[in-house]
């Protein structure tokens, strides 16, 4: 299998089942580099057995996190997956044909689709699990991922493509991983709101949640895949109220930032 000047990188923390189908998924990647914060099960040894560079950073928040992984790139040209994503053969196909053509180009950014699969099996209907689109493939010097501790996005100002094959996201095996994971989303998020000052707006949690819900769950098809529909759409609507809650908590009473702190770090949930 022909390989290009390109890097894969990978942002671990106790990814040790993941981990190599991430890395094994890019057969085509001339460098695999994974950005470890940490990890204490078998990650960093399971990561360098199939054939990737482990560089240790202590956590910076996600996009400071993904803006150091970029400099540890020895290509200009970067595919950026997390562990619980892996290429599709269909989208493996589908760079092995493109990507010399791409790389020479002036483009700043690939858009991928991403598929979901949630409680054992692929969504069906969802629109977000069925083709979410997002930048993964980008040359260095043209973009760049936002500072935010949470929700990052890669920014370029430039022309762009969008191929036609997903890559796979295996959303938390279990729901309580899930829960734990839209914990940690949004404290780094309030911790980013009081940051910039954003007023609290207490008034708008209720009608939120309504909003949020009814959007996912009938707008963008949610009910359409079952019973695993609506846990999705709800726990989509109950991560936008929680948000609201824990900021108005962090305005009301300041102290609660260093205990949840703590208390998050404690159970391994924030580092």
């Amino acid at each position: 299998m022909p390989t290009f000047p390109l890097t894969l990188v990978v942002m671990t923390y106790n990814e040790a089942k993941s981990i190599a189908r991430c890395l094994d998924s890019v057969p085509f990647a001339l460098e695999k580099v994974v950005i470890d914060s940490g990890s204490t099960d078998d990650t960093i040894a399971i990561a360098q057995a199939h054939g990737a560079r482990v560089v240790h950073q202590d956590w910076l928040g996600f996009g400071p996190q993904r803006n150091f992984a970029t400099t540890q790139c020895s290509h200009d040209w970067i595919l950026a997956l997390d562990a619980d994503e892996y290429l599709s053969p269909e989208l493996i196909a589908e760079l092995e044909q493109r990507l010399p053509q791409l790389m020479a180009s002036d483009n700043c950014a690939v858009i991928l689709r991403r598929a979901t699969i949630y409680m054992g099996a692929p969504m069906r209907w969802y629109l977000p699990s069925m083709g979410e689109k997002m930048a993964r493939l980008f040359h260095r010097d043209r973009a760049r991922w936002a500072d935010v501790r949470v929700h990052e996005s890669l920014r370029f100002d430039g022309p762009s493509v969008t191929l036609a094959a997903r890559f796979n996201h295996e959303n938390n095996p279990s729901l309580p991983q899930k829960q734990l994971k839209v914990l940690r989303y949004a404290e780094l998020k309030c911790r980013d709101w009081l940051e910039k000052g954003k007023p609290v707006r207490m008034w708008q949690t209720p009608f939120v949640f309504a909003l949020a819900f009814i959007k996912d769950y009938f707008f963008r098809l949610a009910f359409l895949d079952g019973w695993r529909g609506f846990v999705i759409a709800q726990t989509a609507a109950s991560y936008a109220a929680y948000k609201r809650m824990r900021y108005y908590e962090m305005r009301r009473n300041p102290a609660s930032l260093e205990s949840a702190t703590e208390a998050l770090t404690r159970h391994g949930i924030d580092r």
